[in-house]
């Protein structure tokens, strides 16, 4: 496992007890009479809870899943959530937020792989995948009964999802994945969603679970990024002023996770005219002196599309 690995903030939701112990995303509300967008209601709530600047922010969806109910068959409103994609750039000292202002949230940074360890390629192919993931998913499959609303069978969109027969692994397609594994009883939220207790007759649950629907709310959240990254530049959001090439490289592996060729990346940052070097170099490899890039903004205004058109899997 690679030391840098992408985190999201998960925060204590004292007020969902039927489901302690467990995480959730950080939310709050829109105050239409302070707030005059719901963006600019968000980069507010957030600096007030956390103290966090956020930098780049997008609206990702709307979401109101039978998770969010407080109790089955309980009378209380339904909730619905707008999700944002908002980034921010940590220090490494920043591993936990005490939480400010309206909350106590006890929030803490946690890598998304803890909830999602299938999507880690990149120290190769995830071993879960073929010992225990495709092989329950299969038997899965191969019962589930056809969904006329559909296009495709239960096993077609396996086959698709996990890049099985003539498929190639798609890294974007984290929220298909998981929502297969949810259909399938594979993951804890199944079962809370239903009041019930999970199974104990041996049936797998993978990854960390979240409270509600946020887990579903993160994969989302983590396709739109992945997608993000090969036709627009968010991924300089989260390098800092100056850096190194193998440094950026680090960093986009950790959201793609995937391992990318050195040479077949740094022909992609050449040939995109994302950076431009500073003049300066950096001992901090332990090594010979690197090169030390900032982010070309003007190729923002030179054409619609610049990002890092990754090819296939390695």
């Amino acid at each position: 496992m690679r030391d840098l690995s992408p985190v999201t903030l998960v925060v204590d939701l004292k007020q969902r007890d039927q489901t302690a112990g467990l995480g959730g995303l950080p939310f709050g509300p829109f105050d239409p009479v302070h707030h005059r967008t719901l963006e600019a209601g968000l980069r507010t709530w957030v600096d007030e809870q956390t103290g966090l600047k956020l930098g780049y922010v997008e609206q990702l969806y709307t979401f109101g899943d039978r998770g969010r109910l407080t109790k089955l068959g309980g009378e209380d409103s339904h909730e619905v959530s707008i999700g944002y994609l908002a980034l921010t750039q940590l220090q490494r000292n920043d591993a936990a937020i005490p939480g400010r202002g309206l909350i106590d949230m006890g929030g803490r940074w946690r890598s998304w792989y803890g909830f999602f360890p299938w999507e880690d390629w990149r120290d190769d192919r995830p071993h879960m995948l073929d010992d225990r993931i495709l092989p329950s998913l299969e038997v899965w499959a191969k019962s589930a009964r056809d969904d006329k609303l559909r296009p495709m069978t239960p096993l077609q969109r396996f086959k698709l999802y996990f890049g099985l027969g003539s498929g190639t692994w798609d890294e974007e397609r984290v929220l298909e994945r998981y929502e297969l594994l949810y259909e399938a009883g594979l993951v804890h939220e199944y079962y809370l969603d239903r009041g019930l207790e999970p199974p104990d007759d041996g049936t797998p649950l993978f990854g960390h679970p979240m409270k509600m629907d946020h887990r579903r709310i993160l994969a989302t959240a983590i396709s739109r990024l992945r997608s993000k990254l090969k036709y627009r530049p968010v991924v300089f959001e989260l390098m800092p002023e100056s850096f190194t090439l193998t440094e950026l490289q680090t960093t986009v592996e950790a959201i793609s996770g995937r391992h990318l060729h050195k040479q077949n990346f740094r022909r992609l940052v050449e040939q995109g005219q994302l950076v431009e070097p500073t003049g300066a170099s950096s001992s901090a490899t332990g090594g010979r002196p690197a090169k030390l890039f900032r982010f070309r903004r003007s190729v923002l205004a030179e054409r619609p599309a610049p990002g890092l058109r990754l090819g296939g899997v390695n």
